[in-house]
C-alpha cells in the first residue's frame, strides 16, 4: 500500500506540476502509522479528491490514496512549498470508517475501481510512450503470479 499511495503522491506532481520537477519524499514509522510525505515547490496547485467517473482516463490517484490511506491524508504548505501527505496503518487500528457498519461492500467497490482507474491510466501513460500495454500486463501478471508462488 505505501508503494502505491508514494507513487500516485509523486505521480500527482509529474502530471500537474511538470515533469522534472524536483521533490523530496520523506517516511517516517510512528506506530501504529507509516508517514509519507512528498514535498515539491508548486503551493498553487493543491490535490483535489474527485468522484472520477469510468469513464475518464485520470483523476482517481487522490482516491487510491484516500481509500489505502483510511482518510488519513492531507496537504500543507511549507514557506515556498506544499507538501501532500498520508498515513498508512501498520497494525490493526480501529478507526472510524472500521467501526462503521454496513459500508465494508462499498468500501470494496471503492478500491476495486480506484484500482482498476489507476491500472487504465497506467496503461495510457505506457500507450503515450510507445510501450505496447499487452506486453506490460503480461510481463506484470508473470511477476505477480511468481510472487504469489514464492509466498505459498
Amino acid at each position: 500500500m505505501a508503494q502505491i499511495c508514494l507513487s500516485e503522491l509523486v505521480t500527482n506532481v509529474i502530471q500537474h506540476v511538470g515533469e522534472g520537477t524536483p521533490v523530496t519524499l520523506r517516511m517516517a514509522l510512528s506506530e501504529p502509522y507509516l508517514r509519507l510525505e512528498v514535498e515539491d515547490p508548486d503551493t498553487r496547485a493543491l490535490p483535489t479528491l474527485l468522484a472520477a467517473g469510468a469513464a475518464l482516463e485520470s483523476g482517481r490517484g487522490v482516491a487510491l490514496v484516500d481509500i489505502l490511506s483510511d482518510h488519513r491524508w492531507g496537504v500543507f504548505l511549507q514557506g515556498d512549498s506544499k507538501v501532500v501527505w498520508c498515513e498508512l496503518a501498520t497494525a490493526d487500528v480501529p478507526t472510524a470508517r472500521a467501526l462503521s457498519s454496513g459500508s465494508s461492500a462499498l468500501r470494496a467497490v471503492a478500491a476495486e475501481e480506484a484500482a482498476i482507474g489507476v491500472m487504465v491510466d497506467v496503461l495510457h501513460w505506457l500507450h503515450a510512450r510507445g510501450y505496447d500495454p499487452d506486453d506490460v500486463l503480461d510481463r506484470a501478471q508473470n511477476h505477480f503470479e511468481a510472487a504469489l508462488g514464492e509466498v505459498v
